[in-house]
């Protein structure tokens, strides 16, 4: 069967994400909500609308297709002259069609398995020739487990590398098995305090760190990613227990410490709704505080990732 799969996100060409010269696809959904999420947009499973008022030429067109009647125009209002009721709106997209200037568009859009794997086939010359491959990120890729796992399976047959970059928050069965059999493994480590990370991300770390452990006695080659977050995890307490875990599992190849940024934030302005996070970015003498830190426990450690 064909599975049918949602993806906000395909880019071709990339050097991150995992080794060599890769594909990444973004899939919808995410079972946490990290109060810093850089990627809002891959946070619920559905195609979502976006909308920026700065492109609306009030043509009201949109206003017109609305069957909810959930977008209204002010024109007098340069920052939200158009506006959607995100109460009354159902995603249907109708407004997206009509839409000439772009100011309303759409997060995200239904594929197959089919008809990805053909366009991550193209990039099949640049994978072998730099022992690159293709990464499913997000969101989190075992949320959809069974789009994601096809594609996997899609990835094996032809002999492609294939990369997880998980949350590694998973309770089924299959997302496991994608975690188990993926080539690579890019898993992010928030915290290491179970009611702190209930905090800033919305599920304790319990599971995490259990399938972290599983997957470590399996010899899974293993890239952590953990974002530096200022007031959030970068506690002396959090960098120390971090890396006393990181120094004891076999499978771990490389730290990467992502620092935290702002990028994301005209998303949650787009999709209408409220950036929570408070925190500065760190600066790179934080980071490499850091990174020493992590390596004095024999870790190999690199800023950015």
């Amino acid at each position: 069967m064909n599975k049918k799969g949602v993806i906000f996100n395909f880019v071709t060409g990339s050097f991150v994400d995992g080794y060599g010269v890769r594909t990444t696809v973004f899939l919808k959904g995410c079972p946490l909500r990290c109060i810093w999420c850089c990627n809002p947009e891959g946070q619920e499973i559905h195609p979502e609308i976006k909308l920026t008022p700065s492109l609306c030429n009030l043509c009201g067109r949109c206003v017109q297709a609305c069957p909810t009647g959930a977008i209204r125009l002010n024109p007098q209002l340069e920052d939200e002259r158009c506006y959607i009721d995100r109460k009354l709106c159902t995603n249907c997209g109708k407004c997206v069609e009509l839409c000439l200037t772009g100011a309303i568009d759409v997060f995200g859009k239904y594929v197959t398995a089919d008809e990805l794997f053909s366009l991550i086939k193209k990039g099949e010359m640049y994978y072998r020739s730099s022992n690159g491959g293709v990464t499913l990120g997000g969101g989190e890729p075992t949320f959809q487990s069974d789009f994601a796992y096809a594609i996997l399976q899609k990835c094996k047959e032809n002999h492609i590398n294939i990369a997880l970059d998980t949350c590694g928050y998973t309770k089924t069965d299959l997302g496991l098995k994608l975690l188990m059999e993926a080539d690579l493994l890019l898993y992010d480590l928030k915290g290491m305090d179970p009611v702190e990370h209930f905090r800033n991300t919305g599920v304790s770390n319990e599971i995490i760190l259990s399938n972290l452990k599983k997957l470590d006695k399996m010899r899974k080659e293993i890239i952590i990613r953990m974002p530096i977050v200022p007031s959030y995890n970068d506690s002396e307490w959090n960098i120390k227990s971090t890396a006393n875990l990181l120094s004891q599992l076999k499978s771990v190849k490389r730290v990467d410490l992502l620092p935290y940024h702002e990028y994301g934030k005209i998303k949650y302005k787009q999709l209408g709704r409220e950036y929570r996070c408070q925190a500065k970015p760190p600066t790179m003498e934080q980071m490499k505080s850091i990174k020493e830190f992590f390596e004095k426990y024999g870790l190999n450690v690199q800023i950015g990732g």
